[in-house]
């Protein structure tokens, strides 16, 4: 008998150790498959740029930029406008070819991977209209306007990075921190609430620790950026705010998701640290991604977060409004769904093991029935 028992555990063993096997090679195949599909060859899709040019010139660079839908051109009439365009977002950078020196205009603090495809384009675009300029001006031409035409071309970064945050990876890292950091949170509130008779002062309790979580949270990542520099221009009263939205965004939904369905609603902010900081905007740019990984990622909390993060320490002009929507969003029905599942009663009114324990000490006898003072429970 004893054998028999011996062999079933070990065939339970081989079968569950063949599950957990199956199941981790399928997640990897996934995660991989999902994270090479968004980042692996990125490329840029519909890119707004600006252009000055003349007429003539105008139509032959829009259609050499749209050719292939890499970019998306805008048309300005002055450099003023283009650079107050770029300051609120509306486009990655622009071209002015209208003065004797075509000029290009940046936005480092955008993202790195627009700033370097918008020099590379540019840089081309520029020799090649040079290239058509020497050839008609015949084999003599004198050595200064020679000079002048394979010098690099100048471009200018209206919004450059800072100088501790020179590769722009510090949003995507603080991202993680609040989705790994509020996925952990959520899951250990929904440990630590016991699982009492529920009423409005528990669900008040609940909400209550997930706001000053947030707020904690948020307090903890400003503290650590100021370590090394980052953001330290920035208004921290309005940082301190956009954080801990972002932290009440992913710790209210997640919490949510637990309060519906069990510990299984932990999943969502799993979610939200292996495929949501991915299209978070943060290291790969909105526009370099497929067209469901962008629309996707503007839609999550992180990904909203990245951009009213982005905005708000180096494009002060670029409205939030949206971006602040869909984390209101996200906390609003998050909280709502905890508050109104405390408030409900549990299935059955039953009580719970927190409240015989409460019982056991008051009345002096176990939730089994052996009494444990020693005295009858009438008595």
């Amino acid at each position: 008998m004893a054998e028999e028992n011996q062999i079933s555990s070990v065939r339970q063993f081989r079968r569950f150790a063949l599950a957990v096997c199956v199941v981790g090679v399928l997640v990897q195949l996934l995660l991989t498959t999902y994270y090479l599909g968004m980042g692996h060859k990125a490329a840029p899709h519909h890119l707004p740029v600006g252009l000055i040019a003349a007429d003539a010139q105008r139509t032959q660079v829009t259609a050499m930029l749209e050719e292939d839908g890499a970019f998306a051109v805008v048309e300005y009439t002055a450099a003023d406008r283009l650079i107050t365009a770029i300051r609120e977002r509306d486009v990655y950078g622009g071209v002015d070819l209208t003065g004797d020196q075509p000029m290009l205009y940046v936005a480092g603090a955008a993202g790195a991977s627009a700033a370097t495809l918008l020099r590379s384009t540019y840089t081309g675009l520029v020799q090649q209209q040079k290239a058509s300029r020497l050839a008609t001006l015949g084999e003599q031409i004198p050595v200064a306007q020679a000079e002048a035409l394979v010098t690099a071309p100048p471009v200018t970064d209206v919004v450059p990075l800072p100088a501790d945050d020179v590769n722009g990876v510090s949003l995507g890292f603080l991202t993680q921190a609040l989705s790994l950091g509020g996925t952990i949170a959520s899951m250990g509130l929904g440990r630590l609430i016991p699982r009492t008779r529920r009423s409005w002062k528990r669900g008040a309790g609940h909400l209550a620790t997930l706001i000053v979580y947030a707020v904690g949270s948020a307090a903890a990542v400003l503290w650590s950026m100021s370590w090394f520099g980052v953001g330290v221009g920035a208004d921290q009263v309005e940082m301190l705010l956009i954080f801990s939205l972002i932290s009440l965004a992913v710790t209210g939904s997640t919490a949510g998701a637990v309060a519906l369905i069990g510990p299984a609603g932990a999943l969502v902010g799993a979610f939200y640290f292996t495929v949501g900081t991915v299209i978070s905007g943060a290291s790969i740019l909105p526009e370099f991604l497929p067209a469901f990984g962008r629309h996707l990622g503007e839609n999550l909390p992180t990904g909203a977060g990245v951009q009213a993060v982005r905005d708000n320490l180096y494009f002060p002009d670029a409205p939030i409004g949206r971006h602040l929507l869909i984390l209101s969003l996200y906390a609003a029905i998050g909280c709502l769904i905890v508050l109104v599942t405390n408030i409900l009663p549990n299935r059955g009114d039953r009580t719970s093991e927190v409240d015989l324990a409460a019982t056991v000490r008051l009345e002096g006898f176990s939730p089994a029935g052996p009494q444990i003072s020693g005295r009858a429970p009438n008595e």
